[in-house]
């Protein structure tokens, strides 16, 4: 089997009875090697010791009383995010009930760094076997900030970070720490490339074409069922659409902050001007072999799925709303 993403730092994971990925001192490890927590070279000694301890025991229980006493402000508050992000990861039995729980709790305490970093290797968890480049691409989706661009009337979605020239300080810590080459030049993913995605999955320099009707919209549908199997145990067919004239949006998800707006003027019988149109890039139909999963009042009605660009051809998808959005009589987690 061809790995992928061991940015995600899948590998340092077991798994559960269920299927999910069970926090492990290693996995804990690499937060807490993290840059900005590292002691600088002209660190006070409390915080070089602090560091160390937990190191050495990344599960050790932290008082505030412990933190506040740390001699450099910048280190405090570093910590307090760290830490309130391991303490919740560790309430729950694995990464995948952790994400649930935090999209309950509904607050702004985890930095959306953290929340991206638990998507991408709950992904990985989800598409473990997946041999599809194009699969794989699209899900990059769901944790990378894309830029779209339209050469000769085709839309291409490249990763932001790398074609902003940053791709060499990458989010995930284990890029550098397993020795992983950074981002060298973007190619568009074909047929013709397609077998070296897996040499360069971390470096995230492949574009994908996003035209309606081509093989990319439909893997995004594809991974959108797989996440939501994984994180509901609810099994979904997506269906790429081309239309969003005859959509009746009885219930709708807008898969980024765009497109829920777009879908919000949809509902209230607004009409759409061509600059709004134009940023809808991808519509989906969602059915459910179960329909009695399905709210009693929305059972039999089709769900529409959208997802758009903002006016400065960034996407963002937001996978939280697949898992909080649907109409579903009960959400379940692999736990």
């Amino acid at each position: 089997m061809k790995d992928f993403w061991l940015s995600s730092g899948h590998h340092l994971l077991e798994r559960d009875a269920g299927g999910g990925f069970v926090v492990s001192d290693e996995f804990l490890k690499v937060y807490i090697a993290r840059p900005e927590l590292a002691p600088p070279p002209d660190a006070a000694d409390d915080e070089r010791a602090f560091h160390a301890a937990l190191l050495a025991d990344p599960r050790r229980k932290v008082s505030e009383k412990e933190i506040a006493a740390l001699s450099d402000p910048d280190a405090r508050e570093n910590w307090k995010l760290l830490l309130d992000f391991r303490d919740r990861l560790l309430r729950h039995p694995t990464l995948e009930a952790a994400y649930v729980g935090m999209l309950k709790e509904d607050d702004d305490r985890t930095p959306p760094l953290f929340m991206n970093q638990l998507v991408h290797v709950i992904l990985r968890n989800a598409l473990d076997g997946c041999d599809d480049a194009y699969v794989l691409r699209a899900a990059e989706l769901f944790f990378r900030e894309q830029r779209l661009t339209v050469h000769d009337k085709t839309l291409i979605a490249a990763d932001e970070e790398t074609i902003a020239g940053i791709g060499d300080a990458p989010l995930s810590p284990l890029v550098s720490l397993a020795g992983l080459p950074a981002a060298s030049e973007i190619d568009v993913l074909s047929n013709t490339n397609a077998a070296t995605y897996w040499d360069r999955s971390d470096q995230f320099n492949m574009a994908l074409d996003m035209t309606a009707g081509k093989r990319s919209l439909a893997a995004l549908g594809e991974v959108i069922a797989a996440w939501i199997f994984h994180m509901l145990s609810i099994e979904v067919d997506i269906e790429p659409l081309t239309e969003i004239r005859d959509a009746n949006l009885s219930w709708y998800v807008g898969l980024d902050a765009e497109s829920a707006r777009i879908a919000d003027a949809l509902w209230n019988g607004e009409e759409l001007d061509d600059t709004a149109k134009s940023r809808v890039i991808g519509l989906f139909r969602l059915t459910f072999r179960d329909p009695g999963v399905v709210t009693e009042q929305l059972r039999g009605e089709p769900i529409y799925l959208l997802l758009a660009m903002t006016p400065e051809r960034v996407l963002e998808l937001k996978p939280q709303n697949l898992v909080m959005g649907l109409p579903v009589r009960r959400m379940e987690t692999v736990t």
